[in-house]
């Protein structure tokens, strides 16, 4: 059972947020936790391509030394992948341990003013972790729906009372941040309020709102990431002296559209303003790691730190990935092919990487298959908590592959990968198949020529598109109709979880919808 928190409860909380931040560090000693209960601090990134850190990319045109430093003093994952090459099915994956094409979203991601994806009653990361003595906190973007007020005969919606089924009821104990930085009502909500009313029109154009509707007067979009920085350090601050185990998500907005860095970080790399944003990306992780220090937590803190998907492509991010490579020499997408919304590698193949001093062998890389969904299975092994066995469908325990523990075998029997435009993918060790035909760019943009010879891709077309990824890791070679039945093996794979609601061990469980898997044509 999910319990819920009281306003009251919230509001202290966040009360005693504002009296550390006055009082500094020199507050009460921090109270010890127990060894087996660290806290997690999970930041995901929106949009931030595997070539865009250094760590990842030596040849990246951003400086990034905060994520850097993270990755040696951790574990840095090679082969780590986000669900769905789009951020709001990412986002269900992560917190519910499902895979997000079981449920009504089939593709794309949910629009302004959506109604909650997240079930009521679903056991969700937080609610798991909760259960378990943990306070939780989600500060930056949800973008996984509301129940926000209907319009009203005059045609707007009523912002003045609490809006339900947000993140507060979805196992957070606290909430901050905006719902999507380029989604109406502009403006930070609070637990379950807007922060204002948002009653002025925003004004639409390139250089400010793409999306018309409501917005609180004097919002301003470069603002958003400083804040939810300024609130993520304080909640750290405060909850290190909690006496419990604390879990804090924290989904930045950035380096998402819209690229507004702030005045202090333009010119900061060389990669236009998208690579400035990064740069300002890279300052919120180290303002966080500074707090975790700051506060006497970082030897009993797992900090992981992720992207949601692939690099951006769209001109709103002035310019996408390939121009950006084009014009700036600098590749978001690293060597990999693809990006945003893309089946390929580059749409869902991310920057993973874990600290936790004494746990953690610092400075090490992992080339383990791992996968976004795995965070709840991992959570409940960790605290020896067997889950229910409509939880966590998809979810796989990756906590010997952060600790470094020596195996034969992998720990995904197979991982399942969803394009923007609802095209599935399947990974079985080293061979993937994409199950659209290899026409199919998956998304409206399309490689560009100049990019399609500079990396030696011969168009051809073929009802699916299968690689393997140690042998040709770039995706060139087409093998579909040369390995049928590494094909039909795929394909029926797919099929096996599509059918029995989930892709671990366990008993039956029912998708949301039907769920069609199969684009080849057949």
């Amino acid at each position: 059972m999910i319990r819920h928190p009281s306003t009251e409860r919230r509001s202290v909380l966040w009360g005693l947020a504002l009296v550390v931040a006055a009082v500094g560090s020199c507050a009460a000693p921090v109270r010890a936790i127990e060894p087996s209960k660290p806290n997690i601090v999970y930041i995901l990134a929106d949009d931030l391509g595997y070539g865009d850190v250094g760590c990842y990319n030596p040849a990246s045109r951003i400086p990034t030394p905060n994520i850097d430093r993270l990755a040696g003093q951790g574990v840095r994952f090679t082969d780590a992948h986000s669900p769905s090459s789009v951020c709001t099915p990412t986002r269900y994956a992560l917190l519910s341990g499902r895979y997000a094409w079981r449920t009504r979203l089939q593709r794309n991601v949910i629009g302004p003013f959506a109604p909650p994806l997240i079930a009521e009653g679903q056991l969700t990361v937080p609610g798991l972790l909760r259960a378990q003595g943990y306070s939780t906190a989600c500060i930056g973007k949800w973008h996984l729906g509301w129940g926000w007020p209907r319009l009203g005969k005059d045609g707007r919606r009523d912002f003045s009372g609490p809006i339900p089924d947000g993140p507060t009821s979805r196992g957070f104990d606290l909430y901050f941040g905006t719902d999507v930085p380029n989604y109406p009502p502009f403006c930070f909500l609070e637990n379950d309020r807007t922060v204002g009313i948002p009653s002025a029109a925003a004004p639409v154009g390139r250089d400010s709102f793409n999306i018309a509707g409501p917005m609180v007067t004097g919002w301003k979009l470069v603002e958003v990431l400083p804040a939810l920085e300024r609130r993520a350090v304080q909640h750290i601050e405060t909850a290190a002296r909690g006496g419990e185990p604390f879990f804090l998500y924290l989904p930045l907005t950035s380096p998402h559209f819209p690229v507004v860095p702030a005045p202090a970080f333009r010119g900061k790399s060389r990669a236009g303003e998208y690579g400035d944003f990064v740069v300002q990306t890279d300052h919120v992780v180290g303002a966080v790691l500074d707090a975790i220090k700051r506060s006497g937590v970082a030897e009993t803190t797992l900090v992981i730190l992720t992207s949601d998907n692939g690099p951006e492509v769209a001109d709103e991010v002035n310019p996408g990935a390939y121009d950006r490579l084009k014009q700036f020499g600098h590749a978001s997408m690293g060597s990999l092919r693809g990006v945003k919304r893309d089946a390929w590698e580059g749409g869902h193949r991310v920057p993973f990487i874990a600290r936790w001093p004494g746990r953690i062998r610092a400075g090490t890389t992992c080339g383990e298959t791992v996968c976004h969904v795995d965070l709840m299975a991992t959570v409940a092994a960790l605290l020896d908590v067997k889950l229910p066995a409509n939880a966590g469908v998809d979810s796989v325990n990756i906590l010997p592959a952060l600790l470094g523990e020596k195996r034969t075998a992998p720990l995904r029997e197979a991982t399942v990968l969803h394009s923007g435009q609802g095209k599935f993918a399947i990974r079985r060790g080293d061979w993937v198949l994409i199950l659209a035909p290899s026409g199919d760019d998956n998304r409206k943009e399309g490689e560009p020529e100049w990019f399609r010879r500079t990396r030696g891709y011969a168009p051809h077309a073929e009802p699916g598109e299968l690689f393997n990824l140690a042998a040709d890791p770039t995706q060139g070679r087409n093998l579909y109709s040369a390995e049928p039945a590494k094909v039909d093996e795929l394909a029926a794979l797919m099929e096996r979880y599509v059918t029995e609601g989930r892709s671990t061990p366990g008993p039956k469980q029912k998708n949301d919808v039907e769920v069609r898997w199969d684009g080849r044509g057949k």
